[in-house]
């Protein structure tokens, strides 16, 4: 009786959908669960629930996720609902665990074989085996392809193909990688060592070739749950099927719309044929939004809303729950450097009205975008911390190529112009100005190379003012000189240790985390979707990292990009992927710089979201309604009979159609708003200030009440020219 009432005290609190989650019947169950719809607190009330009414037995449960922070919540969230022995680990933990325990067995008595840390030694050796000189990030590239391979269950003779059928961009002719995809596995062999993809398959391999292997596993772990199954790799899925042995108690939870790592091999196919796969599958969605304001939840739907693709099947159109909050604001700024400066300016804002600064987040496209961010940040004396990467100044392509521009400055002749005398230099460390190779680290070290030359081009827009005398002065070129002793003081100045600070992050490092402000930065067509990204498939999945960042904000959104990189450089496109917003009621402001001269104009440009349900609004007839044309209708029947009424007195006062006054639209949402100021009716989509003047004080009358004898009994509304 005890046990039976705690299993139901699980339920208390539970949404509609989460409880069906919870309490759907043994075998094969599918949550389809949105951002901030409470996908953990579902699976893991679901596993207590289970436990606690005696269905299942904790021991005899494997609960799989992909991150060590992810499993530990996991396990504290189990043991609060009253359970205890449920084992709760990533793919690799569980493998590794299980590998260790049955190796003296699978070994025939020798002990496992060490475990590599990071292939990219062995790589670098395996490139020099097969002739190929590579640098650190040439390595890593080559490691992350052979990762990719193994992960995809594909051979060192088979690569060439797979890599060609999946479109992969290789850091090498695909041969060559295949050569040394080889030679690394020879390596490995020789040196007696295993990665962690070795280790998956050794699972595998043990619990698929050895009977005796099998059924220990597969009798202490009888019930499976995944989360974030969109992001299995056909490794990953081979070793889940070995644990399941063909029963078929599993429950998966996962969202197509968060695919963000089909890079690495993860890939969604498995969430998206759950149901097909598993005949007579459970399927819930989750789509109640308890994290963000339905004013952001409206424009993640909004953004989402023109994904195409295998993904876009599973799509989730999400309902906010929180209370109503600030419109995500959409700000055009002229050069990424005043962009910096206004995200770090409402950084000191926010936090100064009290909120901290951990709950507030930067996000980018690369993580070389990070520099000007660091810089701006640091001079409004606003703390920060590099999620997921180093700080710029402390990454090592940075510290080289600091390195070598301080030695170009006894080579290259001092009147060199200094974005000449910085690509000159960086040349000389490999880096080629038109030339971004293929590959994830080698580009990234190639965009961080970049954004010194970018540096350079800017700081060589400030020439030096030399007096020479006392009422004149000469401005004199900046120097490579200047330049390095320029990067010194800004390196010195973004050492400084910081503990509780704004977050900056790439999009993929912030996946899985929330923040009450987030500022997504950047967003310009070629860095959001990125240039690489050539196929339908490659720019989807930018779409989906879009979607990802507006998810994580709780209360403020903030959307920005740069017209130009630097001040008078060439002009950038707004991202794809952003709502298509009526421009014309923005405003123009000047922007104060950093030094005396004023920044270019920016301009703001306010989201709409419909006043009932948060979502965004698209079409100009509804941003005029403030409302989607499906939403209820709170119209006043009465006012709008006698706004009719007044409309066509003055239109036939004024010998004009009815609708050059207003539109029926403005009528109905006058009718709806029932705006009772001068501030709220210019609000509205079409009133501007003329209208304002000419029927701002009869429209208001109305709204106050008025009758239409008592606004205009036989008065004539004249237009001036």
């Amino acid at each position: 009786m005890v046990v039976h009432s705690a299993s139901e005290q699980v339920l208390a609190g539970l949404d509609p959908e989460q409880r069906s989650a919870v309490t759907a019947p043994a075998g094969p169950v599918c949550i389809l669960a949105g951002a901030g719809t409470g996908k953990t607190r579902a699976i893991t009330s679901r596993i207590a629930h289970r436990a606690l009414s005696g269905e299942i037995s904790p021991r005899h449960v494997l609960a799989v996720t992909f991150t060590a922070r992810a499993a530990a919540e996991m396990r504290h969230r189990i043991a609060q609902l009253g359970v205890k022995g449920v084992q709760a680990r990533t793919f690799h933990a569980a493998a590794l665990r299980q590998v260790r325990y049955f190796a003296p067995r699978l070994l025939a008595g020798r002990a496992m074989p060490e475990l590599l840390d990071s292939k990219v030694r062995l790589v670098t050796l395996a490139a020099a085996r097969v002739g190929l000189r590579t640098d650190r990030a040439a390595a890593r590239d080559l490691a992350g392809e052979i990762e990719w391979a193994k992960s995809s269950l594909v051979e060192p003779t088979d690569y060439v193909v797979s890599a060609a059928r999946a479109l992969r961009d290789t850091p090498h002719e695909p041969a060559k990688v295949a050569d040394v995809f080889t030679a690394y596995e020879q390596l490995k062999r020789s040196n007696g060592v295993i990665d962690f993809e070795d280790m998956l398959r050794a699972a595998v391999w043990g619990i698929e070739e050895h009977p005796d292997v099998g059924e220990q596993v597969r009798g202490q772990y009888r019930h499976f749950v995944v989360d974030e199954y969109q992001d299995v790799n056909p490794l990953q899925q081979r070793l889940l099927d070995a644990w399941l042995g063909g029963r078929n108690d599993l429950t998966v939870v996962g969202d197509a719309s968060q695919t963000i790592y089909s890079f690495t091999g993860a890939t969604s196919a498995y969430l998206v044929d759950f149901p097909r796969r598993h005949r007579g599958a459970t399927v819930v969605r989750l789509v109640r939004d308890y994290r963000s304001t339905p004013q952001v939840v409206g424009l993640a739907n909004a953004v989402i809303s023109q994904a195409r693709g295998t993904e876009a099947r599973l799509r989730l159109e999400l309902s906010g729950q929180r209370p109503p909050g600030p419109e995500p604001d959409l700000r055009i700024f002229t050069d990424e450097p005043a962009e910096a400066n206004a995200v770090a300016a409402r950084c000191r804002s926010l936090i100064d009205a009290g909120t901290p600064a951990k709950e507030i987040a930067v996000l980018f496209r690369i993580n070389a975008q990070s520099e000007a961010y660091e810089k701006a940040l640091t001079e409004a004396a606003v703390p920060y911390v590099v999620q997921g990467a180093e700080r710029f100044f402390e990454r090592a392509e940075v510290r080289q190529a600091m390195v070598a521009l301080r030695a170009a400055t006894r080579s290259i002749p001092g009147e060199t112009p200094l974005p000449t005398a910085v690509v000159e230099a960086l040349t000389a460390v490999g880096w080629a100005p038109d030339a971004p190779p293929a590959g994830g680290a080698a580009r990234e070290r190639w965009e961080a190379l970049s954004a010194l030359v970018q540096l350079a081009e800017e700081y060589a827009a400030t020439p030096e003012v030399v007096p020479i005398g006392e009422a004149a002065s000469v401005e004199r070129p900046v120097t490579l000189s200047d330049f390095t002793e320029e990067l010194a003081r800004r390196a010195a100045q973004q050492h400084v240790p910081t503990v509780d600070g704004v977050t900056l992050a790439s999009l993929h490092s912030a996946k899985g985390l929330e923040w009450d402000a987030v500022f997504l930065v950047g967003l310009a067509e070629g860095t959001l979707p990125t240039t690489y990204a050539k196929t339908v498939e490659q720019v989807e999945e930018e779409r989906r990292l879009l979607y990802v960042g507006i998810t994580r904000a709780r209360q403020w959104l903030w959307l920005s990009y740069a017209a130009a990189r630097s001040p008078g450089g060439r002009a950038r496109r707004p991202s794809r992927f952003l709502p298509q917003l009526d421009r014309s009621g923005g405003t123009e402001r000047a922007v104060s710089g950093a030094g005396p001269a004023r920044r270019p104009e920016r301009r703001r440009t306010q989201i709409v979201s419909c006043r009932i349900c948060g979502a965004t609004l698209l079409a100009g007839p509804d941003r005029k309604l403030g409302r989607c044309p499906t939403c209820p209708s709170d119209i006043d029947d009465e006012l709008h009979e006698r706004l009719r009424e007044w409309r066509q007195r003055v239109a036939g006062a004024q010998k004009v159609p009815a609708y050059v006054v207003f539109t029926d639209a403005t009528l109905v949402a006058l009718a709806e708003r029932r705006p009772g100021r001068s501030e709220e009716l210019i609000a509205i989509a079409g009133i501007g200030p003329r209208k304002l003047g000419l029927y701002g004080e009869s429209v208001l009358a109305l709204v106050g009440g008025a009758g239409v004898d008592d606004v205009c009994p036989e008065k004539t509304f004249e237009i001036s020219s």
